[in-house]
């Protein structure tokens, strides 16, 4: 089952997870660890960004490990992207009304 990057990011804790998890592989019961809430709840976080695409879990020795692979987040950069562009333009056209009502002299 592959799941919407953007249910992934809109939990919280799943943010907080993928966060922990950018900066350093974690064993699953260290990334438990961090969050107050029992491990199957941490775990049901985990499963839902592993079907996204943003964790993968590797099995060492007796260990499983989260590793981050945030590629996926790229289509969350491509979407916002097309608002940011839409909202500066909007805000220079802002800006020149601005400034030309400003060297405009009064009658």
């Amino acid at each position: 089952m592959h799941r919407d990057v953007f249910k992934a990011i809109a939990d919280p804790t799943r943010r907080e997870i993928i966060n922990l998890i950018a900066h350093q592989s974690m064993n699953l019961n260290a990334v438990a660890d961090n969050f107050d809430m029992s491990r199957p709840a941490v775990s049901k976080h985990i499963k839902i960004l592993t079907q996204c695409g943003l964790l993968v879990i590797k099995q060492h020795g007796r260990e499983r490990y989260c590793r981050a692979d945030l590629k996926q987040l790229k289509e969350v950069t491509d979407w916002a992207e097309q608002y940011r562009r839409f909202w500066t333009n909007k805000l220079d056209a802002l800006d020149t009304f601005l400034t030309n009502e400003q060297n405009t002299p009064s009658i």
